[in-house]
């Protein structure tokens, strides 16, 4: 995986969620508390998410083969959503059932001081793994917002990891108010409602994974910033005069596709036409050098046929204004 994967992020996080898993599972044997159950399960999920990025990576690496000719990079995008439903059934819905089987069936904490000191451990050792995706973020994330770097980011490790990590402290807050109210009280329902309450907080990150790697797998068009570039690289004002359509794609996080039909003059040879297109492609790659795979059909532009309007027939997928494209 390359370093915009985040694979310093994943390992950190991975150690730290095994560490949290083994305390928060002692803690919940001496206390019999839900929560601290709930938050185990909650930290195993998560170190098996992390196993299942780092394999991701690893299996996007292979070779391009016949059978699958632009290479394995959407392995990454598969493994980033087999993540979302984990976290979604293994974390969310096991607390949710926790929870309730504690407010149906509470019981007085025991032990009270190991979810308390284990509690206070995890969110130190998240505290750290959050701070380490946070610095991974930020040399990739620029002047986006942390909305937009989530939804907009075309490597899904960090933005995973990122939404992880901030899940794991807020369950781990919500873990300790219900595991405090329930000692205050006396009253271990306050234990199985914050357990519920981590349970609804894994579902929704869960559903905002889902829905921004399912995207990623749709196929995803490069960023404003590439389109821009990739535009102004190929056109030379000679013999490419300008772009009649264009698409891109993302065949994985660092790997583009480009397909462009560009308008040539009928008077032009097929030897100045092919070196002109060699040329285009070599200022793409120096331009964005994740445009990989470069596809540019000459055609003779008309202006009666440019004066119809884009053709939904004319290429996959049909007319995308430039506005809402990227």
């Amino acid at each position: 995986m390359s370093a915009s994967g985040g694979t310093r992020a994943i390992v950190a996080a991975l150690a730290a969620n095994l560490a949290i898993a083994v305390s928060k599972f002692v803690a919940f044997l001496f206390s019999g508390s839900s929560s601290m159950l709930a938050e185990s399960v909650h930290s195993l999920a998560d170190s098996g998410n992390q196993a299942l990025l780092l394999v991701g990576g690893k299996k996007a690496e292979r070779r391009a083969t016949p059978q699958h000719p632009f290479g394995y990079g959407r392995e990454r995008y598969v493994y980033a959503f087999l993540v979302s439903i984990v976290l979604f059934s293994v974390g969310g819905m096991f607390a949710l059932y926790e929870g309730y089987e504690k407010i149906k069936h509470p019981h007085e904490l025991e032990h009270w001081y190991w979810p308390v000191g284990v509690l206070v451990f995890a969110i130190i050792a998240e505290s750290f793994s959050f701070r380490t995706a946070i610095k991974e973020s930020n040399t990739l994330r620029g002047k986006r917002s942390w909305k937009e770097f989530v939804r907009h980011a075309k490597a899904p490790e960090l933005p995973v990891v990122l939404l992880e990590d901030l899940g794991a402290l807020v369950g781990l807050v919500l873990a300790l108010g219900g595991v405090g109210l329930a000692l205050l009280t006396g009253d271990g329902v306050w234990d199985g409602i914050g357990t519920l309450c981590i349970g609804i907080l894994l579902i929704l990150i869960a559903l905002v994974l889902a829905a921004e790697t399912k995207s990623l797998l749709l196929g995803e068009s490069a960023g404003l910033d590439e389109v821009r570039k990739i535009e102004a690289a190929i056109v030379d004002g000679e013999v490419v005069t300008r772009i009649i359509h264009m698409r891109t794609l993302h065949l994985g996080p660092e790997e583009l596709l480009v397909a462009a039909k560009i308008a040539v003059d009928h008077d032009d040879t097929a030897g100045e036409i092919a070196a002109a297109i060699n040329a285009a492609e070599a200022r793409i790659r120096e331009a964005v050098p994740i445009a990989r795979v470069i596809y540019l059909e000459p055609d003779i532009y008309s202006e009666t046929e440019a004066a119809k309007g884009p053709d939904p027939e004319a290429t996959p997928g049909g007319p995308v204004p430039n506005d809402e494209a990227h």
